[in-house]
């Protein structure tokens, strides 16, 4: 009878085995590391508990705005966020939102710290009586009775007109003043023809062409309509020579009103 032999195969873990097995947990502990790394930085970026927007700073000359306008221009944003998160541009478009705003620039400053620069409009002119226009001929909408102990002169045009009407107020004004006149209104209208209302209530009729000189016209003849020695509405200078002038109506005397003492 044969006998049979059993043979056992005994096998072992090779050291290059282990090897590229330790390798591989390795690397999939690395990895774990560094995804758990990235969440935990962002949510500790994100937490506004943990780097709060706790300091405001306002720089510029503030002379129409005052830094409580600027600062809840910009705390009615929906979500202010961490100091690492906060997007500047949202706060720069809130506050260039405020009408006096011409210009604003922001940024951080770590840890806790946004500051916000900003130019203010110069008011120059009155538009329509309501709104402003700034030196660049803009319309910009803060009222008008803000600055009403300015003396602005009173431009009035059709829409986006603001900046040919200024020129024209440029152009106008200093030949007036070297007279003896002020410009209280100023307008201008579809039919491009301008209107002057002087600060002594005499109105110009200027047409659609040569303005300035219709503008020197009425300084050369204002001697001779004074000598009439009446109260003058309006002067017509719409003509190739001469102009046609408006008398105002003086109010009869009432004999019979009482007298008033």
């Amino acid at each position: 009878m044969a006998e049979q032999v059993e043979t056992k195969e005994h096998i072992s873990s090779s050291p290059r085995g282990l090897k590229r097995w330790g390798g591989l947990a390795f690397f999939l502990f690395v990895i774990g590391f560094t995804v758990w790394l990235v969440s935990a930085t962002k949510d500790w970026m994100i937490d506004a508990n943990r780097l709060p927007l706790s300091n405001l700073v306002i720089q510029g000359q503030l002379h129409y705005l005052t830094k409580d306008d600027v600062m809840q221009s910009i705390l009615q944003l929906h979500h202010l966020g961490s100091f690492m998160t906060q997007d500047v541009n949202s706060i720069q478009a809130s506050v260039e939102a405020l009408p006096w705003v011409a210009q604003a620039a922001v940024r951080k400053q770590w840890p806790n710290t946004i500051k916000v620069f900003i130019v203010e409009n110069q008011p120059v002119a009155e538009w329509d009586g309501t709104y402003l226009v700034n030196r660049s001929g803009l319309v910009f909408k803060a009222p008008a009775f803000q600055v009403a102990k300015l003396g602005l002169t009173n431009l009035i045009g059709p829409k986006g007109s603001s900046e040919e009407v200024l020129t024209g107020l440029k152009e106008m004004r200093p030949v007036l003043k070297e007279a003896g006149f002020g410009i209280a209104s100023l307008s201008f209208n579809e039919r491009r023809a301008w209107h002057v209302v002087l600060t002594n209530g005499i109105r110009l009729e200027l047409g659609h062409e040569a303005r300035m000189q219709r503008i020197k016209r009425f300084i050369e003849i204002y001697p001779e309509l004074l000598k009439q020695d009446k109260p003058i509405d309006y002067v017509d200078l719409r003509y190739d020579t001469g102009a046609a002038v408006g008398w105002k109506i003086k109010p009869e005397y009432d004999k019979h009103a009482p007298d008033k003492k």
